[in-house]
């Protein structure tokens, strides 16, 4: 069973990679995806992606807190956009844009909900204040 979880995290990963090229692929959640899988089979793999420079703090976020930090969150839902808008405006038959329209307004109310995550340098600097 570890093996076909590592296999599954590698394919999530190279989604979420390729996603970043894509405009129809989402990255976060193929990422995180492969984070939980790698979690579940191998703790090497799973300190890779956690520690990892792209990837790691977004994961820790996720894990810990549930939510993404305002950056992240603002260059998802951008890229969302641009990429619904760029599928929207290429695909000839209308039922699929409105389907297309669709998806997209039912991921950005669930993405919205996310809580954001306080990046650790405002929290330090409201701490410090008298």
């Amino acid at each position: 069973m570890r093996i076909l979880f590592a296999l599954l995290g590698g394919i999530s990963l190279a989604l979420g990679v390729i996603g970043a090229f894509l405009p129809v692929l989402p990255t976060t959640p193929f990422v995180l995806l492969s984070a939980c899988l790698f979690g579940k089979s191998s703790p090497r793999l799973h300190g890779w992606m956690v520690n990892h420079p792209w990837f790691g703090t977004m994961i820790r976020d996720w894990q810990t807190h549930k939510g993404l930090r305002l950056k992240v969150r603002r260059r998802a839902l951008w890229m969302m956009a641009l990429s619904f808008a760029f599928s929207i405006y290429i695909v000839p038959l209308w039922q699929v844009k409105v389907g297309l329209v669709l998806t997209f307004i039912v991921l950005l109310v669930w993405f919205l909900r996310l809580p954001v995550v306080p990046d650790p340098s405002a929290v330090a600097l409201k701490q410090t204040r008298p």
